[in-house]
């Protein structure tokens, strides 16, 4: 950075505006790191270690050289260093001196390496990487992208002719496994598998990709190879676990991060107290989306080139749409400079963003974690991150990505208003002197494997061999799937049974079904998509949806053909569905005694439905008006955890019948909000019902579960670390400032109830009594 670019002369000049100096609670200061070189292993073809020399990199870290040694002699590996600490170099390097050794090969095709990214920016921005590095060795080494962006004529050359091919887990779910024959070449020659941001992998999306991963072992092993699996992951607990979980095999991990690192200025930023009043006259911060393109728009004034991470699709856009307003007041050629990334752009969008982004066209972006994983944003000077990302991991990724040539660097945390949030930026050591989380995810959950071992059957019959592969619930939905008839059984052999695709039955990243189209009702042009399981709150008739800095109103949702129809139009205020949920107990799987009280953990059923939606003014939050609507309840099958509480308890926490409900469910949101500091989720992958007298305990209960069929690990997290989980809650929810409860402690974004009732003061002695008897 230039002088006037140094990360703290530009967080003081953020600071430096009217009340803005108070809004910050804590500054963290990462001080820069002196890096420790070792030499490549002596079985790295010169060739390669030319070619990296011609790349200007003269001797590797100790971490890469450490990584590539474990993968040239065949052991599965995963490196989990900081970011920008050259992962990519430590698995490229034995996988291109592996495919020039193959190059020399009798049967022309070699060795091949198959390279998968979350996402399809991640594998385009990797090619680019790979093909500059592997220039120098002429075609021996032939990167391609295969990926459901990849034209038809140019599929057909990949399979045939692309060594090193870069793809995702979706595309190698769809598209290479079920025509794994026209494969086989390819197939037969895999050294190499390398998952990138395999910390991404957690939860439902990591669970299918675990089983992914062994359907692909399956078929290589069918031709012959057993592929060595390289890994690269941000920081995080047990990454040797995780790696083995995911992968099914035996894996290494190198942790020491031996890169130098620059001065990192960490601030952790509040919104301030608005006027404004909220549900129940609950006092309202300024959004933390106003709050951030506030920021931008003063980063971009001032020429410090920063990317804005935010939450969601709708959020990244509003952060785009109000700093290209502001800056146009500012000077009419700076709004141009300013854009939205996000999944649900058409290729073509997302590639142009790419390429203004990385000329340094574009001076401020405002992205979803699309552009958090790995994608070379080099020259960048600071990062705002709207909202805690819900894990640690994912916070210093996203930090991580300022600063990435070795200079100093701003990351700026801004924080929501909500009890989460609220608590971190009140409580730094929870983000500054604590580890980051182990990876959650259960490749055994039968929701998640009961369609895979489908799509198996269908690229291979099934055989008891397979059982070790596929784990303990293998045989029992086998003969599940034979009664369903989707398989049959001839023999020792399992078959598919049906016309359809068996890949079709499950879409691997949680969205229960067909993504929903949203096409412009005049033009009948196709803006985009928008997840199946979203779909009911995010594009409902009435509903405001943003894309490319343009506002449209949702005019009908066409739930048979999975179609939302959309005109453009500029109403002053963006919407937030509102729904209502019933839950049954199926299966009490462990219960453990708390005093009087009692921690369970096991099986429900969970009833959605969708009801209204509130209009929100746009900046301020502030409640417009409410609008029902007509859509039909869904169902959900999963896991959760759930507290009683005694009539004894009761009397003693002082919580009579009037106020119960409102301390109940009190708790019951501010457990969800806290819930991600234990758990790699977020407060979208959880939900919570609370209930005085519930028809299956017939006592005072307080659910929170998994928002995913079967369950994805969360709620299982959250039975384990009770007691400090439940701690923290009663903590956040007595430290915070407000009377009676406010969106930054009890009250909810996305409760159906309007946040009615809630007693703040209740749930704290609710939580008192239960926590006295802690197990």
């Amino acid at each position: 950075m230039a002088n006037t670019h140094e990360p703290l002369t530009v967080l003081e000049r953020l600071a430096s505006g009217p009340d803005r100096a108070a809004r910050i609670t804590h500054t963290e200061h990462v001080p820069p790191r002196l890096g420790r070189h070792a030499d490549w292993p002596d079985q790295i073809r010169p060739e390669v270690i030319d070619a990296v020399r011609a790349a200007g990199i003269e001797r590797p870290w100790e971490h890469q050289a450490r990584t590539a040694a474990y993968a040239i002699t065949g052991t599965s590996t995963v490196v989990a260093t900081g970011t920008a600490s050259g992962k990519s170099l430590a698995y490229l390097v034995p996988a291109l001196s592996t495919v020039l050794d193959g190059a020399e090969a009798p049967n022309g095709r070699g060795a091949t390496v198959l390279y998968l990214a979350p996402t399809k920016a991640l594998a385009a921005d990797q090619r680019r990487a790979v093909a500059e590095l592997a220039a120098p060795l002429g075609t021996a080494v032939r990167p391609a992208v295969f990926d459901g962006d990849t034209p038809f004529e140019e599929r057909e050359w990949v399979r045939l002719f692309a060594n090193y091919v870069l793809t995702n887990p979706d595309m190698l779910h769809r598209g290479l496994l079920p025509a794994h024959a026209r494969w086989s070449s390819f197939l037969r020659a895999l050294r190499y598998v390398v998952v990138d941001e395999c910390h991404t992998y957690r939860g439902m999306f990591g669970s299918h990709v675990a089983q992914v991963l062994r359907r692909l072992r399956r078929l290589c092993a069918r031709y012959g190879s057993e592929p060595v699996f390289l890994l690269a992951s941000a920081t995080s607990a047990d990454p040797e676990e995780a790696a083995g979980r995911l992968t099914g095999v035996p894996v290494t991990a190198v942790t020491e991060d031996t890169s130098p690192r620059g001065e990192l200025v960490f601030a952790l930023w509040e919104p301030p107290l608005t006027e404004l009043h909220g549900e129940r006259g609950a006092p309202v911060r300024r959004t933390a989306t106003a709050e951030t393109a506030e920021l931008l728009t003063d980063l971009a004034t001032q020429g410090v080139r920063t990317v804005a991470f935010v939450r969601s699709r709708r959020g990244a856009e509003l952060v785009s749409l109000i700093a290209q307003d502001r800056l146009a007041h500012v000077d009419r050629t700076l709004p141009g400079r300013v854009a939205a990334y996000r999944g649900g752009y058409l290729p073509e969008e997302r590639r142009a963003l790419e390429r203004a982004l990385h000329s340094g066209e574009l001076l401020g972006l405002a992205a979803t974690t699309a552009l958090e994983l790995g994608v070379d944003v080099s020259g960048l000077d600071a990062v705002l991150i709207t909202g805690y990302p819900g894990t640690r991991a994912s916070l210093w990724q996203q930090a991580g990505r300022a600063g990435r040539t070795g200079r100093g660097a701003l990351a700026v945390l801004v924080a929501r208003d909500d009890p989460l949030d609220t608590y971190l930026v009140h409580h730094p050591e929870s983000l500054f002197r604590h580890p980051v989380e182990s990876t959650v995810l259960d490749p055994d959950n039968p929701y998640v494997l009961a369609p895979h071992l489908c799509a198996a059957a269908a690229e291979t019959p099934l055989t008891e061999a397979d059982a070790k592969l596929f784990g303990p619930e293998y045989g029992r939905l086998l003969e599940q799937l034979g009664r369903r008839g989707l398989l049959r059984r001839r023999g020792s052999s399992w078959y598919w049974t049906k016309r359809e695709r068996a890949a079709d039955l499950t879409d691997i990243r949680g969205g229960g079904g067909k993504p929903f189209q949203v096409v412009e009702e005049g033009t009948g042009r196709l803006l985009g998509t928008v997840d199946a399981g979203a779909a009911h709150a995010s594009v409902h008739e009435g509903a405001v949806h943003l894309h490319q800095g343009r506002t449209y109103v949702v005019n009908r949702l066409d739930l048979d053909d999975a179609v939302a129809l959309v005109e453009e139009s500029s109403p002053p205020w963006s919407t937030v569905a509102r729904d209502t949920t019933a839950i049954s107990v199926l299966e009490t799987e462990t219960a453990v005694p708390w005093g009087d009280g009692t921690l369970h953990f096991g099986a429900v059923e969970v009833t959605h439905q969708v009801v209204s939606y509130l209009r929100r003014k746009l900046v301020t939050g502030e409640v417009l008006g409410e609008s029902k609507l007509d859509l039909p309840p869904r169902t959900l099958r999963t896991r959760a955890i759930w507290w009683t509480v005694t009539e004894d308890q009761l009397d003693a926490a002082r919580v009579g019948p009037e106020i119960l409900a409102g301390a109940l469910h009190a708790a019951e949101h501010a457990s969800i909000g806290l819930l991600p500091l234990f758990a790699t989720c977020d407060r979208w992958d959880i939900g919570g019902v609370s209930v005085p007298l519930h028809q299956d305990t017939l006592l005072p209960t307080v659910f929170v579960y998994d928002g995913h069929p079967g369950g994805a690990g969360f709620a299982e997290r959250g039975f384990r670390t009770a007691r400090e989980w439940l701690t923290a809650t009663r903590e956040a929810i007595a430290s915070c400032e407000c009377e009676a409860g406010c969106p930054s402690c009890v009250q909810s974004p996305k409760c159906g109830n309007g946040n009615e009732p809630l007693h703040k003061a209740g749930a704290i002695r609710l939580l008192d009594q239960l926590l006295a008897g802690a197990a």
